[in-house]
């Protein structure tokens, strides 16, 4: 039997607990040997003693009927055992349990026994009332705790919105590991009553308690403060539920504490009605969809139409001969909540003041930031937004050059000069990593050495990078901030949304990063290690300063954004996203041009069934957020043990790790990889607290040049065109799985069946190969793996486009604009007359973004050198799609008569 450290959580080991007792025991009751009976009973009486680590901390089936289940093996009613786990198995795995209660007796019936809850009609489950669990933290005895729970369960009433069952545990431990166990739990009862230590097996604690933050603060926590304290650590791991603390101390005690996610305390009483009353109401709060519920109200209220819109309820639709197939295909009611009026509850994205202003405030509860906006059309859009509110023309940005293109076009609109940071190179795999903080505190050193630092605007970033590597959020702005207090930091945490609802991941997000440091800078503690920093480092030379982990002055100002799709990783319709404020001084800096800039970029009729997908959205995260990213992850890390243990698609595919795509000295922790086929699983928490940089698990770059087949081909040709499986992004050895919160089990079977598939058939193709064919083959896979061209950094702006040859940033709006009069361009071939120029040592500027699809991020800008690097890598490239060449005319350059003309202008402006 497997280990708990063979699985990566223990909902996965759980479940396969389960379907391995419900085998087991079905075997028992047909076993003719007494060999093969005790042999099975071992398994079963094995595997209950794994399930018993678990069961404690969820309410079905419940302890009592766990441990009645444990003694009908003892007494060996095979038969009645099997039929209660079998009975217990099909409800975990359809969901029953939700909806009704799950009779374990033999000759019971169970009429709804076969319904999975996925079958059901989406009317059917839409009238079916949620169901949740709560958790009840009291060190009680057995007596007490079946008391509590029917007293609990004596308040439900048939007009209640929700359901839900009550789970007791006795210690913070245990709730501790509850919470990170259960996604159920949505509310928890914290009692007078609780102790501190687990009667649990230690190794379980061990790897969860880390995420509250670990043995060591647990175990300084004083009996008096068990409760609130409790209420805090909950915060730290799933700040998105309730906690109602019940006490028999003093208000005055009470108030001074950080009571973390307490939303009623109830002094001394046993009023079960009014705790079960603020339960329902915490869940309530969290399930409210304001824009959402105003749009459904709307389509049901009968209007006559005279506004824009002829598909406004449908009526250009129901009255056409010929497009009665679209109405049958989308069905009535989103084209009955079309509208481009703001009347009718439904508000004005641009100026909200009802049901979006509402929402967006949830949203804001949600994501831990200050203010939210939702946009309608992409994060392309957001990106543009933040950057024209903040950053003035002639401010410098530094900018990671690989980031998204939306940036790039952004620096353009807001005139900024900009410095392009480059990524640490993956040469190998033909992608870049990410930017390194010496990198990045380089480069500020150098700006402030040249007198530059005030025109220092912003920091950009993406977070985490399309192959999934994620920065240290909360490490980069301290030691930014230490150099330049006031620095604005724009996170593109376009594919990361979703990491806010997961307390590994949680902690490298912006607007958690952003709320720490605000809490720490005024702290006393923050205090004392500045001051005591700062005597160290006097007349420190920049050597030091990149060698030392710089800590920030208290008065720092935390000044963060970041910008979302929600659609590509939670739910929405496509284009649906967000932009997160966590900025101190967003009200009296910045709103106004933020309102402008949101203006700018916001169509005035957005689309409301993309608004409402985005309070939904949240609605759900807020909900089962915890749940669905778990599982999301744990298909990925599936998958990823799935293709290194099979020996078959090991000779063709890898699975890149952290060790492959980070480098060694951006991973202090010493982790290579999540997954070691002799030692199980690595618990992710130590690297994603300590390194510089991680890997996202639910990103599965798998190396695929081993088959002799490049990215696109394998991508285009294998798996969409011949196995309907869609995926993104490639490079010139490697594609890219990303599992998101829709991903099943299922999905992730398919996938391994297809790479076996396509191994089995490469095996097959080899065996008949002749010499030749091999010696093809082998050429194929050597010049994937081997024969790749190096990925050149970012080489430099021409001096027409420069203040000064002292600092790298470049001005990169006048080169894009320079470009508007064909007069200033022309075309070198890529092949002919551009290697000609570079060979003559000529200096050839870019007039164009040029962008190849992959690795789909410019490898030129407007105003940039060509450099000899770049040259061989554009020649290298073997993809069909750039942006910005024309391979009928060659490479877009600037006239030598273009680049004088705007140099001189540039030295007859600039002082003396």
């Amino acid at each position: 039997m497997h280990s708990m450290n063979d699985y990566s959580s223990a909902i996965q080991l759980r479940s396969d607990r389960w379907s391995a007792l419900r085998e087991a025991a079905s075997g028992l009751t047909r076993a003719t040997t007494a060999k093969e009976t005790e042999a099975l009973r071992s398994k079963c009486a094995a595997l209950f003693d794994s399930l018993s680590l678990i069961e404690p901390y969820w309410a079905f089936p419940g302890m009592a009927a766990f441990e009645h289940l444990q003694r009908m093996l003892n007494n060996n009613s095979f038969d009645d055992m099997a039929f209660a786990v079998n009975r217990i198995t099909r409800a975990l795995t359809t969901g029953a349990y939700r909806r009704r209660t799950i009779p374990l007796e033999r000759d019971s019936i169970d009429h709804d026994e076969h319904d999975d809850e996925a079958m059901l009609s989406p009317e059917a489950r839409a009238l079916t009332k949620p169901y949740f669990e709560v958790l009840i933290v009291d060190d009680v005895n057995d007596q007490q705790e079946r008391w509590l729970k029917s007293n609990v369960s004596r308040m439900r009433r048939p007009e209640d919105p929700f359901h839900y069952e009550a789970v007791v545990v006795k210690s913070i431990e245990d709730a501790l590991i509850a919470v990170l166990f259960n996604h159920n739990i949505q509310a928890i009862v914290v009692r007078p009553g609780l102790t501190l230590k687990s009667k649990m097996d230690e190794t379980i604690l061990v790897r969860y308690l880390a995420r509250a933050g670990g043995q060591e603060e647990i175990d300084k926590l004083q009996p008096e403060n068990y409760g609130p304290e409790l209420c805090r650590m909950i915060a730290k791991v799933r700040p998105e539920l309730d906690a109602y603390l019940v006490t028999e101390r003093s208000v005055e005690d009470i108030a001074g504490l950080d009571l973390g996610i307490c939303r009623r305390v109830f002094y001394n009483q046993e009023d079960f009605m009014e705790l079960h009353l603020n339960i329902l109401r915490g869940v309530q709060a969290r399930n409210k969809s304001p824009f959402f519920t105003a749009l459904v109200e709307y389509s049901k209220q009968p209007t006559g139409v005279f506004h824009a819109m002829p598909i406004s309820r449908g009526k250009s639709i129901t009255r056409s001969h010929w497009i009665q197939d679209m109405g049958a295909f989308y069905g009535p009611n989103i084209f009955l909540a079309e509208t481009s009026a703001t009347s009718g509850g439904l508000d004005s994205l641009l100026e909200p003041h009802g049901p979006i202003k509402e929402a967006q405030e949830l949203a804001s509860r949600a994501f831990g930031s200050k203010q939210t906006f939702f946009a309608t059309n992409g994060t392309s859009t957001c990106n543009k937004i933040v950057v024209q509110a903040l950053v003035r023309p002639g401010d410098i940005v530094l900018v990671d050059r690989d980031c998204h293109k939306s940036h790039h076009y952004g620096m353009v609109l807001a005139g900024a000069q900009v410095c392009y940071l480059d990524s640490y190179p993956l040469n190998e795999y033909s992608m870049y990593g990410a930017v390194p903080l010496r990198e990045i505190k380089h480069q500020l050193l150098a700006l402030k050495a040249a007198g530059k630092l005030d025109q220092v605007r912003m920091l950009l970033l993406t977070n985490c990078t399309f192959d999934g590597l994620v920065y240290n959020v909360e490490r980069v702005m301290e030691e930014c901030l230490a150099i330049k207090p006031d620095l604005i930091f724009l996170w593109d945490e376009a594919w990361f949304a979703f990491a806010r609802f997961n307390p590994t991941y949680r902690q490298r997000t912006g607007m958690n990063a952003a709320n720490t440091l605000r809490a720490r800078f005024k702290s006393d503690d923050h205090r004392i290690a500045y001051e005591k920093q700062q005597a160290e480092l006097k007349d420190a030379d920049d050597e030091t300063l990149l060698n030392t982990r710089l800590i920030p002055a208290p008065d720092s100002r935390v000044r963060v954004y970041t910008t979302q799709s929600t659609h590509k990783t939670l739910t929405s319709l496509r284009q649906g996203s967000m932009i997160h404020v966590n900025d101190q001084d967003f009200k009296g800096e910045v709103e106004q041009s933020f309102h402008e800039a949101y203006m700018t970029h916001t169509s005035t009729s957005p689309n409301y069934q993309i608004i409402a997908s985005l309070d939904v959205g949240r609605r759900q995260v807020e909900l089962e957020g915890f749940e669905f990213v778990q599982r999301q992850i744990e298909a990925a890390l599936s998958m990823r043990r799935a293709i290194a243990d099979h020996p078959l698609l090991s000779k063709y595919f890898k699975v890149l790790t952290a060790g492959d795509m980070i480098p060694e000295e951006y991973r202090e922790s010493g982790v290579t990889s999540y997954y070691h086929q002799e030692q199980g699983w690595t618990d992710m928490w130590d690297c994603w607290e300590k390194d510089q940089f991680v890997l996202d698990a639910s990103r599965v770059t798998l190396l695929v040049g081993g088959t002799g087949w490049d990215g696109d081909t394998f991508k285009t040709d294998i798996l969409m065109d011949k196995y309907g499986i869609q995926i993104n992004k490639t490079s010139r050895n490697t594609v890219l799985f990303m599992t998101n919160i829709g991903t099943t089990r299922s999905s992730v079977a398919y996938l391994i069946e297809v790479l076996v598939e396509i191994a089995k058939s490469l095996d097959d193709r080899l065996d008949d190969a002749s010499k030749m064919e091999r010696r093809s083959f082998d050429n194929r896979v050597a010049n994937l793996m081997e024969n790749y061209p190096p990925l050149p950094d970012f080489s430099r702006f021409h001096e027409a486009f420069r203040n000064d040859d002292v600092t790298s940033e470049g001005d990169i709006r006048t080169a894009f604009f320079l470009a508007y009069d064909e007069k200033n361009t022309d075309y070198l071939e890529l092949n002919g007359t551009l290697k000609e120029a570079m060979d003559a040592n000529q200096t050839v500027v870019s007039a164009s973004f040029i962008i190849p699809y992959p690795p789909g991020f410019p490898i030129l800008v407007p105003g940039q050198v060509v450099s000899q690097e770049i040259l061989s890598f554009m020649r290298n490239l073997d993809v069909s799609e750039i942006h910005g060449y024309r391979p009928d005319l060659g490479l877009r350059v600037f006239t030598d008569a273009a680049l004088k003309r705007v140099r001189k202008k540039n030295l007859s402006s600039s002082p003396d």
